[in-house]
């Protein structure tokens, strides 16, 4: 009977994890009838909502991170205090949001070339790279090529950091002829960036490839690429707002004014730009007066003994309503100078340089212009000569530093400072460590978050955060 009884279990035993693993395996159970899945949504309503993703990605916390470790913020309460000295580990980072928006531009792109609609591809291949370049600059090796796809690549390959620049750069030049040559059409609603533009697109992308050269130290084609970006602040790539709490408001002033308020400034120790600022009151030479700029990025606030806050008013910079900077035409006009002065073309590099100061001397930043209460605080752009520089060097400084000042709030500016450590001549803003580190300087890079390294066997060795980026060493 006992042997009997045995059997029987073991019967039963089996016919019930048969009976589980049929069960499993009912496709009522494996698909979920209410799900929404890529063939349900429209091209151009995934189009938005992975444009708005970018938006997303270039002012959260990642951002902020980048402008303290830059010294544009400091750090001065509970979490932000240590990032702002730089303790960070791999659960500090997630790029699983990146990587869902990246999907969501493949899906555009592929449902584009169903219908033969070069148009939408182009703009969703911009996009695509605007989302990597963050990811490239910042983190370096990264997937690129399978990633986007859960699919058919749960765990994609790595490129090496020089490798994704150049796949970078391509998907670029592919876009730019997608969008040189149109088929289809696009939704008036469906980009909110530029209305369907294809000229703006295109001289945004052709930024991009600037921005990557300036990167790889490649200046002939930085200035080739910049000739034909971004060529006046009509042109710029914004992220909007409307001003609307936990719906379309600025990010960061929704981060200053909520979610976090008390938790940064823009005082010593660790906010460098300030200083830099209001140098020999706001003037930092005979022909620059700063001082309208300064009070439109700040305000002396009550929340950390009188610390310097970001202005957050209707007017400021980081208003409710106020557009967040993508890729624009300071941007681009001051690679070109920098790519010019670094390639000994010193008269082209002061034009440009020029170029930039005689909008700024309109009050224009970001999509609007600095307040007239600002504006008599005063504000000066008069045109450089030759003669104010007597080295290449100065007049690379007087680049940079313009350069820095006008990309607050800008992961980039966290790149700037790691890169122009190896661009020759060597021209170094003057960011320091705000506490002692292993290396004596900032981090030199993003680390690969925790998620990633578990679930992708082909993610690299973690590095820690003062490990420099390939190209930048």
């Amino acid at each position: 009977m006992k042997k009997i009884f045995k059997i029987s279990t073991l019967m039963v035993s089996v016919l019930m994890l048969s009976s589980c693993s049929d069960l499993f395996d009912n496709p009522l159970i494996k698909t979920n009838p209410n799900a929404v899945g890529a063939s349900s949504i429209s091209q151009s309503s995934l189009l938005s909502g992975a444009l708005l993703g970018v938006g997303k990605s270039y002012e959260d916390t990642d951002n902020r991170i980048a402008i303290m470790w830059s010294g544009q913020m400091a750090g001065s309460n509970r979490q932000h205090l240590a990032l702002s000295q730089y303790i960070v580990s791999s659960s500090t980072f997630n790029w699983a949001d990146y990587y869902a928006v990246v999907g969501n531009f493949k899906i555009v792109e592929q449902k584009s070339d169903e219908i033969g609609d070069t148009w939408t591809k182009g703009i969703a291949q911009v996009g695509e790279v605007m989302i990597m370049i963050k990811v490239a600059s910042l983190w370096g090796d990264a997937p690129f090529a399978e990633a986007g796809d859960i699919v058919a690549f749960p765990t994609p390959k790595y490129e090496d950091q020089k490798t994704l620049y150049s796949e970078l750069l391509s998907t670029l030049d592919e876009a730019i002829a997608n969008m040189s040559a149109p088929t289809g059409s696009l939704p008036a609603d469906a980009d909110f960036i530029f209305d369907g533009d294809l000229d703006k697109w295109i001289a945004a992308a052709n930024t991009m490839k600037a921005r990557l050269y300036l990167h790889l130290q490649d200046y002939p084609n930085a200035i080739a690429s910049a000739q034909k970006g971004i060529k006046s602040a009509e042109g710029d790539a914004l992220m909007p707002h409307g001003g609307s709490q936990a719906n379309d408001a600025n990010m960061n002033w929704s981060f200053f004014v909520n979610t976090r308020a008390g938790d940064t400034n823009f005082s010593d120790p660790g906010a460098v730009m300030p200083g830099l600022m209001a140098a020999n009151d706001f003037k930092r030479n005979a022909k620059t007066d700063e001082s309208a700029l300064y009070n439109h990025f700040f305000q002396v606030g009550l929340i950390v003994d009188k610390a310097l806050d970001a202005n957050v008013n209707d007017d400021g910079y980081f208003a409710s309503t106020a557009s967040q900077a993508l890729f624009t035409f300071y941007e681009n006009q001051l690679i070109l100078a920098e790519a010019l002065a670094r390639s000994g073309s010193t008269a082209d590099a002061i034009t440009a340089l020029n170029s930039v100061r005689q909008t700024l001397k309109t009050g224009y930043i970001c999509g609007r212009t600095i307040s007239d209460d600002n504006l008599d605080f005063g504000i000066k752009y008069d045109d450089y000569a030759a003669g104010d520089f007597p080295t290449a060097t100065s007049l690379i400084y007087e680049i940079v530093l313009t350069k820095y000042i006008v990309s607050l709030g800008q992961f980039e500016s966290l790149v700037d400072v790691r890169r122009l450590e190896v661009a020759q001549p060597i021209v170094k803003l003057p960011v320091t460590p705000i506490v002692s580190t292993p290396s004596g300087d900032i981090p030199g890079r993003f680390i690969i978050p925790l998620a990633e390294v578990n679930a992708n066997p082909n993610a690299p060795a973690v590095l820690d955060q003062f490990t420099k980026l390939p190209i930048f060493q």
